[in-house]
């Protein structure tokens, strides 16, 4: 089915019935839209329409197509036969102020020329809102003001076309480690769909179980490389009957916690971080920026910052994400699948995950930015 859009230079919105129209062809209407629209993707009215269509800000730079209800997503995989990349995040993915990690996953690694290539080509991709993401607006009086989110956290999961969890990426990785996780998991995927139920499981077992002990390994490795002699905290814990406090959550992802702490605490610090950022420098060149990602980051930045300074220090910060993130979190997620403890079901599996791995348990409304026992002079503490 065709739509025809304005041909007047494509100076009008495209409709929302032509946009709906489309995105129900899937990826074949996004090629569309961008084949009758190809010289005008500066367009603002364009890029809005895209947007739209692909369920994702910046969709001109990734031109990716995203499905945000899952049951259409499984249709789609087992036609396909590709396995399902389900991101769940807080906000939502075409919003510009959804969660930190969000936001970096749509500037580090979706427009990322190989990552887009595979995503297109291997994959169906969903993305889940967990919750609303918190935000914050700094009032300057004086006409300026600051918009932010402050916590909260994302997650890959890979599913097989039933929507089984067979692995999944939590938080920020580099965009080569990104690729590399996707090309090792989609490999799993296929090797688990040949199974039967019995045989699947004990093969999710050993695959766990294998990768625990290759990262287990290479951390060994990092270690002996730099001549650290101890092994920096693996573990992510909340010891305090209360619900983790914002700062605590923050802390789990580094390039978030960047921008959260002048919001949050600026005294909050990273466990054992002098180690960490020796060993993220062993892996530098996974957090390489392409330039697709540079100049949707140049485009978005504001007047007053440096590019490449910017761009250095989010690299940094992105292989130090990695690094935290692997040997930390996805070990921990390891764990739990050799386990079988609540990984069968990805709802329950997220469940644990945003409650152990992220502090953001959704027993917390606060989100932990709600302190019980700190008085803050304010009628009934700011809560309205």
């Amino acid at each position: 089915m065709g739509v025809s859009f304005s041909q007047v230079g494509y100076s009008q919105t495209p409709k929302s019935e032509e946009v709906a129209t489309l995105r129900k062809q899937g990826q074949t209407g996004l090629e569309t839209f961008l084949q009758k629209n190809q010289n005008q993707l500066n367009s603002p009215k364009i890029r809005a329409a895209l947007d739209t269509l692909c369920q994702q800000r910046d969709c001109y730079a990734s031109k990716l197509y995203w499905y945000t209800d899952l049951e259409q997503a499984k249709e789609k995989a087992k036609a396909t036969g590709k396995p399902i990349l389900s991101l769940r995040l807080l906000g939502k993915l075409d919003q510009d102020l959804s969660c930190a990690n969000s936001r970096f996953f749509r500037v580090a690694l979706y427009p990322n020329a190989e990552i887009s290539k595979l995503l297109q080509d291997r994959y169906i991709l969903h993305w889940q809102s967990v919750r609303p993401a918190p935000k914050v607006t700094i009032d300057f009086g004086d006409g300026r003001k600051l918009e932010r989110t402050v916590t909260g956290n994302s997650i890959h999961y890979i599913l097989d076309s039933s929507g089984r969890p067979i692995d999944a990426i939590p938080g920020l990785y580099g965009p080569k480690a990104f690729l590399r996780q996707l090309q090792t998991s989609e490999v799993a995927v296929k090797e688990y769909s040949k199974l039967s139920p019995k045989l699947g499981e004990a093969f999710l077992r050993k695959y766990h179980s294998d990768r625990l002990n290759s990262l287990q390994s290479q951390l060994a490795v990092d270690l002996s490389k730099l001549g650290i002699s101890s092994s920096p905290r693996l573990g992510i814990s909340n010891n305090s009957t209360q619900p983790p406090s914002a700062t605590a959550a923050g802390s789990i992802a580094i390039s978030k916690m960047r921008v959260e702490n002048p919001l949050l605490n600026k005294n909050a610090e990273v466990s054992d971080e002098a180690t960490w950022n020796r060993i993220a420098q062993l892996y530098i060149n996974d957090a390489k920026l392409d330039n697709n990602s540079i100049s949707l980051i140049k485009a978005k930045k504001s007047p007053s910052a440096n590019p490449d300074e910017l761009v250095r220090n989010f690299e940094a910060a992105m292989a130090l994400d990695t690094v935290r993130n692997e040997y930390m979190l996805h070990r921990q997620l390891h764990q739990w699948f050799i386990q079988g403890s609540q990984t069968q079901n990805v709802n329950a599996l997220n469940e644990r995950v945003y409650s152990q791995l992220f502090l953001t348990p959704n027993s917390d409304p606060w989100l932990g930015l709600s302190p019980n026992n700190s008085y803050s002079a304010i009628d009934n503490d700011g809560i309205r």
